[in-house]
C-alpha cells in the first residue's frame, strides 16, 4: 500500500477508548476513519459528529462487510473483543484489538491460530509496550545500563459502579485481572524477554452488585530473579491509571503516563510521542510494510497464559 494512500478504518465502539484512538490517528495521520459501529445509537451518532466520521451504524457485521474498509480498530467492550476480532480476521481485514484480546485463554489461543493463518496484520493494544518511559527502560535493561531488581506497579480507578474513565455509564463490567493486570504482567515479561514467569496472587472481596473482585495483589518473578509486585484497586480515589516504580541497581525511576522521573523528581529523557500515537502508528506502519507488528496476537499469547495461571490460582473466573 502506498504511503500516500490513507488506510481506511472501521472503528468499533463509541466510548472513552475509541476517542483516544481517534485523537491518536489525527495526530499521526495516514488513516481515514470511514465508519464507526457502536452500541448505543445516540452515543454513536454523537461520536461520529464529534470526530467528523461520515457514517455510523449499530451493525458491526454489516459495517465489516464493506469493501471500502482496510482495517478495524476494536475499541468495543472487552467481552466483545474475541468475537469481533475473529469476524474481522475472517472478513480479511487488518485488526487492532484493544486489550485484552479475550477474557480467557481458550479464545486467545483460537484467535492466535486464526491470525497465524492470515496475511493480515493482527495486533493487540498492549499500550505499555509503546509508552516512552517503558521503551526507554527496556533499552537501558537490554544495554546493561539498568539492572532491574523490583518493579512495583500500582493501578488505580474508582469504579464502584459501572462507569468509564470519564464517569459515563457503562453497559458492561470491567475486569481487574484480564484487562488492567494484563498491561503490567505483559510489561514485565516484555521488559525482560521472559514469558516463563513464576506468578502468584490473591483477590479481595467481590462487589455485591458488580460481582467482581475490586482489589488484587499479584507477584511475579523472572528467571533472572527480578521481581514485580502489582497492586490493583477499583476502590481508590485519586489519579487514575498505572504508576510504575522501577527499583534498580543504578537508580530508582518513576513512570506515569508518558513521563519518567528519578527519585528526586528530575525528568529523564525518553522517546517523543504519546503511547497511543506510537502504538497506532506501529499498526499503520506494519500494514504498509507488510510485516508483523510489535504486540502481535502471537507475541501477546504468552501473557494470556500467565493470566490464566493467575486466574486459576485466584479464583477470579469460575472454571
Amino acid at each position: 500500500m502506498s504511503a500516500a494512500t490513507p488506510i481506511r478504518i472501521l472503528i468499533a465502539g463509541e466510548g472513552a477508548i475509541a476517542g483516544i484512538h481517534l485523537q491518536a490517528l489525527h495526530e499521526i495521520g495516514g488513516a481515514e476513519v470511514v465508519c464507526v459501529a457502536g452500541g448505543v445509537a445516540a452515543d454513536t451518532a454523537a461520536f461520529a459528529a464529534q470526530w467528523g466520521i461520515p457514517e455510523y451504524s449499530q451493525d458491526f457485521a454489516a459495517s465489516l462487510a464493506r469493501d471500502d474498509i482496510d482495517a478495524v480498530i476494536l475499541a468495543s467492550p472487552s467481552p466483545l473483543h474475541a468475537e469481533q476480532a475473529s469476524a474481522a480476521i475472517a472478513a480479511g481485514k487488518h485488526v487492532l484489538a484493544e486489550i485484552p484480546m479475550s477474557l480467557n485463554l481458550s479464545d486467545a489461543e483460537r484467535l492466535s491460530a486464526e491470525a497465524a493463518a492470515t496475511d493480515k496484520v493482527c495486533m493487540v493494544a498492549h499500550t505499555r509496550r509503546f509508552s516512552a518511559p517503558h521503551v526507554e527502560l527496556k533499552r537501558r535493561i537490554a544495554a546493561g545500563e539498568f539492572h532491574l531488581q523490583h518493579l512495583v506497579a500500582e493501578t488505580y480507578f474508582l469504579r464502584r459502579d459501572n462507569r468509564n474513565m470519564f464517569g459515563k455509564p457503562r453497559s458492561w463490567t470491567d475486569c481487574l485481572l484480564w484487562h488492567h493486570a494484563c498491561h503490567s504482567v505483559d510489561l514485565f515479561a516484555w521488559l525482560l524477554d521472559d514469558a516463563e514467569l513464576e506468578v502468584w496472587g490473591s483477590a479481595g472481596p467481590r462487589h455485591p452488585e458488580l460481582g467482581i473482585p475490586m482489589d488484587m495483589n499479584i507477584g511475579l518473578r523472572a528467571r533472572s530473579g527480578a521481581m514485580a509486585s502489582l497492586v490493583l484497586s477499583f476502590n481508590n480515589r485519586g489519579p487514575i491509571g498505572g504508576h510504575y516504580r522501577y527499583i534498580g541497581e543504578e537508580a530508582t525511576l518513576l513512570a506515569y503516563r508518558d513521563e519518567l522521573k528519578d527519585h528526586e523528581g528530575v525528568l529523564q529523557s525518553v522517546p517523543a510521542g504519546s503511547s497511543f500515537a506510537r502504538q497506532d502508528a506501529e499498526f499503520l506502519a506494519a500494514i504498509r510494510e507488510g510485516r508483523t507488528p510489535e504486540s502481535s496476537f502471537a507475541a501477546c499469547l504468552p501473557t494470556m497464559r500467565l493470566l490464566d495461571k493467575l486466574d486459576r490460582a485466584m479464583g477470579v473466573t469460575p472454571h
